[in-house]
């Protein structure tokens, strides 16, 4: 059997491809429009329906819900959230720590409302282990274990080699840094129970319905115009397929393999009973489940952009370059060395938001009406629910049904940010990016410094992640 390569995802193999849901039949009103039916924006129309059950609230999605990061991502439900370190910087200390407090809860929200709608996802809390395997990543580790302490996550652990291989035995791993706030799913069982839960509350969604504007009070389609007080773009790495918006969010590319099956001698030699997401301290990281059919799913970046933001013409094919496929197989090797001889069943690809600052923001501009959340850059599973609930909160006060809340007043709140660069300095920066990440992580390999090489250095000032 040869491997899959591309059909969207091996979450959607697994479970079959849906079958559309009507499109819009034309002209139309609501209260709400909500632009994307992923994660974001199924979640903000899940929240603000339970919230105000009157509301009219209608979801455009240009294919079909989770067609696009929601249902190709590697199941990490975690705590992380694209720019903690900046907002501190820019807010305190103290308004960080509410923000990641808030991410520490919304692992437990997800968990609470598939187990109350009554959606299977494959859901296990083990916690998310991250581990370091050269002396410049343990010594990266043990900074970052110890920053993650210092903005509230006083219940996560730090472990030697020894510990580290009780847990899960990776091939040279010399410690690993472990949290509870964290979980491994099926990301299209979400997706779907998710859209099947919102549907059920009476939010209509139209699928095969492409939004190709999006303007103050309306949402232009092919199939006609939808008008509401309030338009929520909720398009993450689609953003720029969006009139005007090319430069707002970079479509960042992520890859994926997905093993056969894992006999339980493999198993044996891995342990990873736990299940916990593992993750490295690599400057071009991995991220990787043990599924609940005992495969592993495994990510990296691979191709990481194409030029001129080309999200769409990329994903609608997900195939992902043979060069990825036997890159994240060596690294799925050099971890695990008993899977050499594993049949690879599947390879796709797909897009993340990334903003020009790296950082994850909610907005709703109150004199407009247009609201937005995303740019989560690769840690969205967890962060849109909390986008959503932010987005519920931000409308029932600009509707004078409440006051400011916990969430309306988190730092990343209504955080501007600059746009891309043009091409082809676009390309050419991200490219050189990742180019110099991938040097830096071979250097690393053979050294004994126990110092982060330079030119990782030097791309993350590149990046204006530093």
């Amino acid at each position: 059997m040869s491997t899959v390569n591309g059909g969207i995802s091996f979450w959607y193999t697994d479970q079959g491809t849906p079958v559309p849901r009507e499109p819009l039949p034309g002209d139309t009103a609501t209260d709400v429009c909500i632009v994307g039916g992923g994660y974001t924006g199924l979640w903000t129309a899940y929240y603000l329906k339970k919230a105000v059950p009157f509301l009219n609230i209608t979801v455009l999605e240009a294919k079909f819900c989770g067609y696009g990061a929601s249902g190709r991502n590697g199941g990490w439900l975690y705590n992380g959230i694209a720019g903690r370190d900046r907002y501190a910087k820019l807010h305190g200390h103290d308004a960080a720590v509410r923000l990641q407090k808030a991410m520490n809860e919304t692992v437990d929200e997800v968990v609470r409302v598939a187990a109350e709608e009554n959606i299977d996802a494959d859901i296990h809390q083990g916690g998310v282990l991250e581990v370091a395997y050269t002396p410049a990543q343990l010594a990266r580790l043990k900074d970052f274990h110890s920053v993650e302490i210092a903005f509230g996550e006083t219940d996560r652990v730090l472990r030697g080699a020894r510990e580290t291989a009780e847990r899960i035995r990776v091939t040279g791993a010399v410690g690993s840094s472990w949290t509870p706030h964290g979980a491994r799913l099926h990301p299209v069982k979400l997706v779907k129970g998710l859209a099947d839960a919102v549907e059920a509350l009476g939010v209509t969604i139209h699928e095969s319905t492409p939004v190709t504007e999006i303007k103050p009070k309306h949402a232009h389609t092919p199939y006609g115009t939808v008008r509401a007080p309030y338009i929520l773009r909720c398009t993450e790495g689609f953003t720029a397929n969006l009139k005007g918006l090319k430069r707002t969010w970079l479509p960042m590319n992520s890859s994926m393999i997905a093993t056969e099956p894992l006999p339980k001698s493999v198993w044996d030699t891995i342990g990873w009973d736990g299940r916990e997401t593992l993750g490295d301290m690599a400057h071009a990281y991995m991220y990787a489940q043990r599924t609940a059919d005992d495969r592993i799913a495994l990510g990296g970046r691979g191709v990481p952009y194409r030029f001129g933001s080309g999200a769409a013409r990329f994903t609608d094919t997900a195939r992902t370059q043979p060069a990825t496929i036997e890159a994240l197989r060596e690294i799925l090797v050099r971890f695990f060395p008993t899977t050499a001889g594993a049949r690879i069943d599947h390879a796709w690809s797909g897009v993340l938001g990334v903003p020009r600052d790296w950082c994850a923001t909610v907005t709703l501009d109150r004199s407009t009406g247009l609201g937005w959340a995303g740019g989560y850059v690769g840690s969205g599973v967890a962060t849109t629910n909390l986008a959503a609930r932010t987005l519920r909160d931000l409308i029932q006060q600009d509707s004078g049904q409440s006051g400011p809340t916990d969430l309306t007043t988190l730092p990343w709140v209504d955080h501007k940010v600059r746009r891309w660069e043009p091409e082809p300095f676009r390309w050419i920066g991200v490219h050189s990016m990742y180019a110099a990440y991938r040097t830096a992580d071979r250097r690393e390999l053979t050294s004994a410094e126990a110092t982060t090489d330079p030119i990782a250095k030097a791309a993350d000032r590149l990046a204006g992640r530093h």
